[in-house]
């Protein structure tokens, strides 16, 4: 498990890119993917993403998707063995069957998807002890400031306070 102040930074920093997001039109969520680089150093930033189907005309653009997209380019490997993700939304059915593919060892979230959330909420996919991998979820990281991030961003597209 990383080190508390470090899960801070690395949250803070997933917050920051789906403020960038927002800032562009997409929903904002923000993923941090954090591992061994390719020189074996380990807790190094591999990829950080944002949301951007709308901008890549792609429904499979999910922060946590390019995020693993750019640490598998970065390791010159699919597998993520002993990588850690950091979002800032409860992840999708889609998104977990890509960090069981993966192999992501850890997953921390903030806020949680009531309505389509994979790890706890609706289904718990990446615990599911019928796969061949399990993740380590953390979930509720710095849930108030992720979860303001996308009700702010919802009410201003409906136009009410």
């Amino acid at each position: 498990m990383i080190e508390r102040t470090r899960q801070i930074k690395l949250m803070a920093q997933a917050i920051a890119e789906a403020q960038s997001g927002a800032g562009e039109g997409e929903v904002p969520v923000g993923a941090v993917v954090v591992g061994r680089g390719t020189d074996g150093a380990d807790g190094v930033i591999l990829a950080a993403a944002r949301n951007r189907p709308i901008a890549l005309n792609d429904p499979t653009a999910h922060a946590e998707m390019l995020a693993l997209r750019q640490a598998g380019a970065a390791l010159g490997a699919y597998r993520l063995d002993g990588a850690a993700l950091f979002v800032t939304l409860e992840p999708c059915v889609m998104c977990v069957g890509a960090m069981v593919h993966a192999r992501i060892a850890e997953l921390y979230f903030g806020a949680r998807d009531e309505k389509a959330g994979a790890l706890g909420s609706v289904y718990d996919i990446g615990r599911d002890g019928r796969l061949n991998h399990r993740i380590e979820v953390y979930g509720g990281m710095m849930e108030s400031e992720c979860a303001a991030l996308l009700r702010d961003f919802f009410r201003s597209r409906r136009g009410s306070d």
